[in-house]
């Protein structure tokens, strides 16, 4: 963003990755995850921090999935979610302002 403009399709590719992240308990959960040992959590872990029922984090949880920022992998009757590096790789690169120096 800070280097070129972007494409229509990478505009739509971030926006709905950006919107994902930006419910608070969505980014919760990322955090939650992040912070979990090797970076994954199972479902169960995820419910009483977040202080909602399972269907609900449920629902948070595939719109993260969806949006590329957390993978699932079933195991037995739970899920376990981690951490999509590459889309959390694009998108701060996204955001970080350009390195190059500006003329005066």
């Amino acid at each position: 963003m800070t280097v070129a403009p972007l494409s229509r399709d990478d505009a739509q590719d971030f926006a709905r990755t950006l919107k994902a992240v930006s419910d608070p308990t969505r980014l919760q959960l990322v955090s939650l995850v992040a912070a979990h040992d090797d970076q994954e959590a199972c479902l169960c872990d995820l419910i009483d921090p977040v202080g909602l029922g399972q269907p609900t984090v449920s629902h948070h949880l595939k719109i993260l999935v969806d949006a590329g920022v957390l993978r699932r992998e079933k195991r037995g009757i739970w899920s376990y979610y981690s951490l999509e590096a590459e889309t959390l790789s694009r998108l701060a690169s996204f955001l970080s302002p350009s390195r190059t120096p500006q003329p005066d």
